[in-house]
Order: structure tokens, then sequence, then C-alpha cells
């Protein structure tokens, strides 16, 4: 099975939901930044953010529960040169505006008549202040945060624990994610994968 394949193993009665729970990544599927607002601190800075900000070894003590936000934003501060230029650009970065993807969450509701929904990311320990001004903070049947359990994707555990959440087995899980190395950790457990672009790409794997 590709990533890019809707068809999870076994045999499902026509008209049937194909499986038994859907688990989501936030961000950059169910919710959105201001991508423009982050380029423009780059260019008003003269600094490289948004690498700054992701450098795995920046990223990952926050996104592991090790650090706070705080401690992160000023690990990125420290990182862009320590100086009050670095540290106004590192806190902005942080501050960038972010959206519910309507129509993502409508698919995902829908989903939810015939299947828990489980949303699985990679997050900070502020993630339920976040979700809670995005009115998601009841939305999911179970939220699985990295920062929560000490594990993130593409580490199979944190999968696991999703679907073990949801009740499911691997094999009828759908897994929806936007970067491809953590839909293909999911198949190599058995899972669905989605490798999400677009809503339509979720639309067409929920069918």
């Amino acid at each position: 099975m590709t990533s890019t394949e809707a068809t999870p193993a076994g045999q499902t009665p026509a008209g049937a939901f194909p499986y038994d729970a859907v688990l989501c990544d936030l961000d950059g599927v169910l919710r959105l930044f201001d991508l423009d607002v982050q380029d423009a601190i780059e260019a008003r800075y003269g600094l490289p953010v948004r690498r700054t900000a992701f450098a795995p070894e920046i990223l990952s003590p926050a996104t592991l529960g090790r650090v706070t936000e705080a401690q992160w934003v000023d690990s990125v501060a420290a990182a862009l040169g320590g100086d009050e230029r670095a540290r106004q650009a590192a806190a902005e970065f942080a501050a960038v505006p972010f959206r519910v993807d309507e129509e993502v969450r409508a698919l995902l509701a829908k989903a939810q008549e015939h299947a828990p929904v489980i949303i699985v990311t990679n997050a900070m320990d502020s993630l339920d202040e976040h979700l809670d001004r995005l009115g998601l903070t009841y939305f999911a049947d179970a939220v699985v945060s990295s920062a929560r359990v000490g594990v993130a994707k593409p580490d199979r555990r944190i999968y696991e624990i999703a679907a073990e959440l949801a009740g499911a087995a691997p094999e009828r899980c759908l897994f929806v994610d936007d970067r491809a190395e953590n839909v293909a950790a999911a198949v190599a457990l058995g899972m669905t994968g989605v490798h999400y672009r677009q809503a339509a790409d979720l639309a067409a794997a929920l069918g």
C-alpha cells in the first residue's frame, strides 16, 4: 500500500465507513498559520527565523515536553544572535496568527458520525491553550500531544498510542498528515496513509 492509497486492509461491506478511526495531524491540516506574516517577519528583521525555529535541535526539546514554549522562544532568540532584535523577531514569530481550516473541520466532523477522530500532533505545552483559541477543545474524540506523551512523529509509539485511544487496530486506521515522513511511518504500521496537500485529499480518502 502506498501513502496515497485509501483502501484499508480487509473487507469492508459496500457503503460502510472504511475505517475504525481517523487519526489526523493538526498543523498544516486542521490548523493553518499565516505564512505571509511569517515571511514579513523574516524580511523585516533580515533573520532566518523560520529555519531556526524549526531546526530539530531547537524544536525537538519543546515538542517532547522537555522545555516550555517560552523556553523554545528563548532558544530561537539565542540562536539568532541573542540581542534585542533577535528576541523581538522570535517573539513575533511565536505569535503569528493561526486559524482553523473550516473545510477540514467539516470533513472530520462528518467522519465522526462513523468513527472516532483523534488529533495526533507534535506540539508544545501550550497546545491546550491553542485548541481553546481555535474552538477545538471539545472537537476531537481525543488528542495525542507529543509534549504530553514524550514521543513525537514519526516515532511509531505515538501512532500506537493514538490507535489504542481509539480502540482500533492500526490496519483499521486512516492517518492524515502534511509531512511525508510521518505518513510513511503510519503506513509502515499498517495504517492507510494520506499525504495531505489540500482538503480534496482528505475528502477522497473518507469517500
